[in-house]
């Protein structure tokens, strides 16, 4: 199987990240949205993540398999150190390892921006269905991700109720002074490989 290229989004690729994305909205609780956003307002979601952080495509055969982005954890300067991850792979592409490479780059962006806490917001069920299965907690733990907390049936979509759980992986040292949080364009440079903005696994 050809090797997995790890390359930084722009807006072109909104078209086809949506494609991986749609049918996990109609299709699944492992997103709360109930209506699969246009092309335009994908774009304006990457725009928004790039403005600070990374948001990162894996590429096999030519094709997008997934899309891994952070964002925002709290909007208090308190919190600068914290980020919310998001993994998102395409169907036939799980269980490849796409899914690690995506968030092992993303890791590594991240700790050129000195963040320290990375979080995931996660959909989890009591009782497994057709609609959601417990295999993201899973993934996120074989990843060094731990839970610390669940809320209870806070979610409803497909006429019922599911949890939601938040997971954390610490990155860094919590010192008395920590550096300084730098925007992703600070540190792009250094991530990439070429023109194409490869990032160097």
């Amino acid at each position: 199987m050809e090797s997995i290229r790890i390359r930084i989004a722009t807006t072109q690729d909104a078209g086809e990240l949506l494609e991986i994305y749609a049918p996990y909205v109609e299709k699944t609780a492992i997103t709360f949205e109930y209506t699969v956003p246009t092309v335009q307002e994908f774009k304006k979601r990457i725009s928004h993540v790039l403005e600070k952080y990374p948001y990162l495509i894996a590429e096999r055969n030519g094709e997008i398999a997934g899309y891994a982005y952070a964002d925002i954890f709290k909007g208090r300067a308190a919190y600068d150190w914290a980020v919310e991850t998001t993994i998102y792979v395409r169907r036939n592409q799980q269980k490849t390892g796409v899914g690690r490479e995506l968030y092992e780059a993303l890791e590594r962006a991240l700790a050129m921006q000195n963040i320290l806490n990375l979080n995931a917001c996660i959909a989890y069920t009591e009782a497994e269905d057709q609609y959601l299965t417990n295999n993201s907690v899973q993934f996120h733990e074989h990843l060094g991700y731990r839970l610390v907390g669940e809320f209870y049936k806070c979610g409803y979509k497909f006429d019922r109720w599911y949890n939601m759980v938040w997971m954390e992986k610490h990155i860094g040292e919590h010192g008395k002074h920590p550096a300084a949080v730098k925007t992703f364009d600070e540190v792009r440079e250094e991530l990439a490989l070429d023109g194409n903005d490869d990032i160097n696994n």
